[in-house]
């Protein structure tokens, strides 16, 4: 039995234990889809699939308690599938193994799936309980948050009926998030012809064993983003030792700080050495440079088979140039917040063969203007190396409401609960209390949960000492939602 079934509070630990046995990554959310419907049905609820694939439990309200507002409990079902480069999980087909460190709970090698999987479980152990108090329930499990929110963009908008919406996907205890950012994904492509390799031999250089994480709560921590690093080196040894660009590879999630980059590189066997040495600067100037944020940079070089085309030189160049000139990281702070990032970008995914060109960027803003500030900056980049940029997967940030019937409710009980003040921020991170905002405009809206920490990588770990009294406090908060 895994040892965090033995965890505190027990239900909320159960329930997650079960879903870490289910592959779940995102685009591959059917084994749990069903395994939520039976769930709802053994346990005696409503539940059912939505034409967006979003799983819907309802629950009546326990007698005394008809009278209280609806409240709806939110998250999503899907996880980012990351890993460490030694790690052969594969996250269709592989459960979570598990393990407890320090007071946390990890995955072994890999993301745990806490994100988002905590608020799942949490929300499952309130609907099989027959000892908590709360008015009418609903409950959306969203699917494919993590890769463009497409769970909650097609919630249909006649489907929820609750007054009050409680999302389960922050990700630090002890703060009320009332507000979060917008956020659209822009995909630049070309394709060309390609050449005939003339280089007498080939390099893969590679840059791996930096954070990366989460390209919206952690954007603002100045993270190493391994595309933007390596850049820097192959424009050098383009410019200085007559390389050639044969393919690119880097970053693998379009909301993750790309931890590891590989190119290949094709030049004349006589500066392969001065390559070898570049590059061994370039570790060194990297890891001075991020010497308090990145403890374990890799930057190295080897032989490689010699491929037998590359990318053009004018294509190559071009594309050079607009990676180098691609915005990453922030762009402005939130001025009412000096602590929160207001905009940013996230050069999130590289893929360069000899004919074709993909890349993937996600911008951030909690401003639409800001937002289209961005976009336009990064299309600006890639339009003159004549790429195609392609905008999908828009949408709005979350106005807070800092005099909120609920949130004025929940800091109260926190209050009481724990004996201080709670935190009530705007975060930078996308949520989909914006997008259910949007179809539902009358809900009351929190956000909360459990400590988690380097989500969308592979030491994400789960705070084991915060989830029992965020599960305290949404029991309590059930309990003492107002009546209508």
């Amino acid at each position: 039995m895994s040892e965090i079934r033995n965890l505190k509070p027990e239900g909320l630990w159960r329930n997650f234990d079960e879903l870490t046995k289910i592959p779940r990554p995102s685009g591959h959310t059917e084994k749990v889809r069903q395994y939520l419907v039976d769930f709802g049905k053994r346990i005696g609820i409503e539940a059912f699939v939505d034409s967006a694939n979003n799983v819907i439990f309802r629950k009546p309200a326990t007698p005394g308690y008809e009278n209280r507002k609806t409240v709806v409990m939110q998250s999503h079902i899907d996880m980012v599938p990351q890993k460490a480069p030694s790690s052969n999980h594969n996250f269709e087909t592989d459960p979570i193994q598990t393990r407890i460190i320090d007071g946390w709970v990890y995955g072994t090698d890999t993301t745990l799936g806490a994100d988002n999987g905590l608020g799942v479980a949490a929300i499952m152990a309130v609907m099989e309980s027959n000892d908590l108090k709360h008015g009418p329930l609903e409950a959306v499990l969203t699917n494919d948050e993590e890769t463009g929110m497409f769970g909650a963009n097609d919630l249909p908008t006649d489907i929820l009926h609750g007054d009050i919406l409680m999302n389960l996907d922050s990700e630090t205890w002890g703060k009320f998030v009332i507000g979060s950012a917008g956020g659209i994904d822009i995909d630049t492509s070309l394709e060309y012809k390609e050449v005939e390799n003339d280089q007498e031999t080939a390099v893969k250089v590679t840059l791996k064993g930096l954070k990366g994480g989460h390209s919206g709560l952690e954007i603002n921590e100045g993270r190493a983003n391994a595309n933007k690093e390596m850049v820097r080196l192959v424009r050098k040894a383009i410019a200085e030792l007559g390389a050639r660009l044969a393919s690119w590879n880097g970053g693998n999630m379009r909301n993750a700080i790309p931890f590891k980059a590989e190119v290949v590189l094709a030049l004349p066997k006589a500066n392969v050495k001065a390559l070898e040495e570049m590059v061994a600067k370039q570790r060194e100037l990297v890891a001075d440079e991020f010497k308090l944020i990145e403890k374990g940079v890799e930057f190295f070089c080897e032989p490689t088979e010699a491929p037998t085309a590359l990318v053009p030189v004018e294509i190559q160049d071009n594309l050079i140039n607009a990676i180098t000139a691609c915005h990453d990281g922030v762009i402005r702070f939130i001025p009412a917040y000096p602590n929160v990032v207001e905009t940013s970008s996230n050069l999130a995914i590289i893929e360069i063969t000899p004919a074709s060109a993909n890349i993937k960027v996600l911008a951030r803003s909690s401003r639409e203007d800001m937002k289209e500030v961005v976009v336009n900056r990064v299309v600006a980049a890639f339009d003159m190396a004549g790429m195609k940029s392609v905008l999908s997967g828009s949408y709005g940030g979350w106005d807070p409401n800092p005099n909120s019937e609920i949130l004025n409710m929940m800091k109260r009980i926190y209050k009481e609960q724990n004996g201080e003040e709670a935190i009530v921020q705007v975060d930078h991170a996308g949520l989909e209390c914006s997008i259910i905002l949007g179809k539902y405009p009358g809900m009351d809206v929190v956000s909360f949960g459990p400590t988690i920490r380097s989500p969308h990588t592979s030491t994400e770990r789960a705070e084991i000492a915060s989830t029992e009294p965020f599960w305290k406090l949404l029991v309590k908060a059930l309990e003492e939602v107002p009546v209508k």
